[in-house]
């Protein structure tokens, strides 16, 4: 650290601001373990829609499956197709997702209040990739959502976070500090933002010859920001060096809780027969939230130099936080690219997409996912579903999920495991439930 820097982060404290090491050192070590218990209990994988438990039980293979409400969220340009429009409403959908990239319930499971021994300690830090350890979250709730033959309106509440931790971290709290080592907290980060999307979509038919038909969409969407929180600053380095322990850092956070924006979606479809079809849709390819309530910027500095045992319980690390307002300031939702191929028939459909990020944010990734899914209907009520994914910055994972219909009444259910059929290679939670009225 320059003596600028620390001269600059000195005149900012005050005494009472000043902690010790100890303290400090503490509360990281229970705020990381209360992370841990956290992920380890609730996580899993989930891909599409999130409101849509057949999308959800299909692993999201669904771009080119999704008809009525459903094409309305995952391809617009379904809503053109013959066979795919629908009149309908949906009374309510419901989906939850909590999803970790290292640890299942089997691990939480084996670890919780057990003497970790070396051994153990180094099987917990295998399981941490080297970017880190990444918590994704994300919830969808959509009421009264409605399509007419080719017109769509779904109203839909979000909300979603992603977190990620440096290994060095988890590296400090098992291990602690080896001679000239260096923990660094670069690559950690965190982004949560809740919103309510009022959108209209429209499919319609460019091209037709025989069963063949290729279809054109669009959505608009509305968007009403309740509220967002992102770092949009981390930095930290702490080093052991042979006179003590020498460290500094910052973050800086912004936040607000309110503000109004816009969305579009477009897609194409393209029905080749009475049994395949294949589609690609993009889903927030332009989009833009102007966050003009209350906004505030967040931050906290520290510094210490040359700490020793003799020192330790001095008032030797200074630290500072401030908040105050700042301008109002805009995001952008993350874009993803869909392109899906799809075979229906009267009791076994077929599903594969491959889903790619165009953009990094809440409840999306930029790594390319792989999303496989199957229905079958043994009795014309009750279907039967399944999928499998991978990719995305997640593990593996299996998913199921089955229904009813009722005439035009329907109810779905889905849930989502792990890298294997038991609930215990599960890496999180994934859950959702639709019901409505289509004929």
């Amino acid at each position: 650290m320059t003596e600028v820097s620390r001269a600059a982060v000195m005149r900012k404290l005050t005494k009472s601001s000043r902690i010790t090491v100890r303290t400090k050192v503490a509360a990281v070590k229970h705020m990381i373990l209360a992370v841990l218990v956290t992920i380890t209990a609730t996580a899993s994988v989930a891909a599409g829609g999130q409101s849509s438990a057949r999308s959800v039980a299909m692993a999201g293979a669904y771009s080119a499956l999704a008809e009525g409400v459903d094409a309305s969220r995952h391809n617009p340009a379904n809503l053109g197709l013959n066979d795919y429009r629908r009149t309908g409403v949906e009374l309510f959908g419901l989906g939850a997702s909590i999803v970790n990239n290292a640890f299942t319930l089997g691990d939480y499971n084996k670890y919780t209040g057990a003497l970790l021994t070396g051994s153990d300690k180094n099987d917990i830090l295998s399981c941490i990739p080297d970017e880190g350890l990444k918590l994704s979250g994300k919830v969808e709730a959509s009421v009264l959502s409605a399509t007419y033959r080719n017109f769509g309106f779904v109203v839909t509440g979000v909300g979603a976070a992603d977190v990620n931790l440096s290994r060095d971290i988890f590296e400090l709290v098992l291990n602690g500090n080896a001679f000239a080592d260096t923990i660094d907290v670069i690559g950690s980060y965190s982004e949560a933002v809740s919103y309510v999307s009022i959108g209209f979509s429209y499919g319609t038919p460019v091209y037709s010859a025989g069963t063949r038909q290729l279809a054109l969409g669009a959505g608009v969407k509305y968007l009403r920001g309740i509220a967002i929180e992102e770092v949009t600053d981390l930095e930290g380095l702490i080093s052991t060096e042979a006179t003590g322990f020498e460290g500094e850092g910052r973050m800086t956070a912004r936040t607000a809780s309110g503000g109004t924006g816009y969305a579009f979606d477009v897609g194409a479809s393209l029905k080749l027969n009475d049994s395949y079809t294949v589609g690609i849709a993009v889903t927030n390819i332009l989009s833009h939230i102007s966050w003009n309530k209350d906004a505030q910027e967040h931050g906290y500095l520290f510094a210490f130099d040359t700490m020793t045992i003799d020192n330790v319980d001095e008032d030797y690390v200074v630290s500072d936080e401030y908040s105050r307002p700042v301008e109002s300031f805009s995001t952008a939702l993350p874009a993803v690219m869909t392109v899906g191929v799809a075979k229906r028939s009267r009791s076994v459909n077929w599903a594969v997409d491959w889903e790619q990020g165009l953009s990094r944010g809440a409840g999306a990734s930029t790594r390319p996912r792989l999303c496989l899914g199957a229905e079958w209907w043994p009795i014309t009520a009750i279907p039967v579903r399944t999928g499998c994914s991978a990719g995305g910055g997640k593990s593996l994972a299996f998913s199921f999920g089955s229904g009813v219909r009722l005439a035009s009444f329907y109810f779905d259910y889905a849930l989502v495991s792990g890298t294997a059929f038991s609930g215990y290679s599960a890496k999180g939670l994934n859950l959702a439930i639709s019901t409505g009225i289509q004929f």
